[in-house]
């Protein structure tokens, strides 16, 4: 029996500030075009972490049962260490999307928004093919894209239209941005996983691009994605403030340009990473609702 640290630990918390991030930045949008709404803020947010636990604990399970997780250099992972049983690693995953359409129906009651049903179940669907079923996007080098469709132009436009029923210019870049970072993040876990993704015949598109094309592809998402806020310094000067996310990047940066740097210390990757993400997300936030 898996204790509660070995199931926190398999929820990947540390991946959970990018399904923060583009929520912060979708109702600080939609703050910037006259409205807020606290409790829609609020479920987008629970949507949005539900989803992440859920596809974590789902890409545990999914990868623990097809041996891809046999050999491991990453975090411990509940299935394949034999910690936890596959069907309780299973079930955690539904009981965290069951979460997260919960959240989401209470967002559509309130808003009145049905149609946003089908984009749930779509989220949902995404989240559990990524790894499972027959032919998973995972293991065809679709995954960075799909993080960047879902965790970042769903999640920030979802939650700008839920409260504010429109969009701008801020909340598209923004939505770029916070995909792009996200969409990095997978691709430095996938950088690592390299060896013994490839060995199993998980064709990441860390492995289809080959080690130095994929480490070149983090350095221009994560470049990319804090400078494209400055096409709006014309709007504002606030817009200035995501300079201050920049030196972060800097570190891992440095890894990701470093060939001789593999396996365990790209994990420092990771963990910048998501900081980069938060950090991102706070001042572009606050540029939106100063400027």
């Amino acid at each position: 029996m898996a204790t509660l640290k070995e199931w926190i630990a398999g929820s990947r918390p540390r991946t959970l500030p990018l399904a923060v991030a583009p929520v912060i930045i979708g109702a600080a949008a939609a703050y910037a075009l006259g409205s807020f709404d606290l409790i829609i803020t609020a479920m987008a947010l629970l949507v949005a972490l539900s989803l992440q636990v859920g596809v974590n604990y789902a890409n545990d399970y999914s990868d623990g049962i097809r041996g891809t997780d046999d050999v491991r250099v990453g975090p411990m992972r509940l299935t394949g260490s034999g910690a936890a049983k596959p069907q309780q690693v299973k079930d955690a995953a539904f009981l965290s999307f069951g979460l997260a359409s919960l959240a989401g129906l209470i967002i559509v009651i309130l808003t009145g928004m049905w149609w946003m049903l089908g984009v749930g179940a779509v989220c949902v669907l995404a989240a559990w093919w990524y790894t499972g079923g027959s032919r998973p996007y995972g293991y065809r080098g679709l995954g960075e894209i799909m993080v960047f469709i879902f965790f970042g132009l769903v999640a920030t436009l979802g939650t700008t239209w839920a409260i504010a029923a429109q969009l701008s210019l801020a909340a598209v870049l923004g939505a770029v941005s916070s995909g792009l970072i996200a969409s990095a993040l997978l691709m430095a876990n996938n950088v690592r996983d390299i060896p013994t993704d490839a060995e199993v015949g998980k064709m990441t598109l860390a492995v289809r691009l080959g080690e130095p094309r994929a480490r070149a592809s983090y350095i221009a998402m994560v470049g990319i994605a804090l400078t494209l806020p400055l096409v709006l310094l014309p709007q504002s000067w606030w817009f200035l403030l995501v300079l201050l996310a920049w030196p972060l990047a800097l570190g891992p940066a440095r890894i990701m340009g470093s060939p001789e740097k593999k396996g365990p210390a790209l994990i420092r990757v990771l963990q910048l990473t998501s900081l980069i993400g938060m950090a991102f997300a706070v001042t572009y936030a606050a540029a939106l609702m100063l400027s």
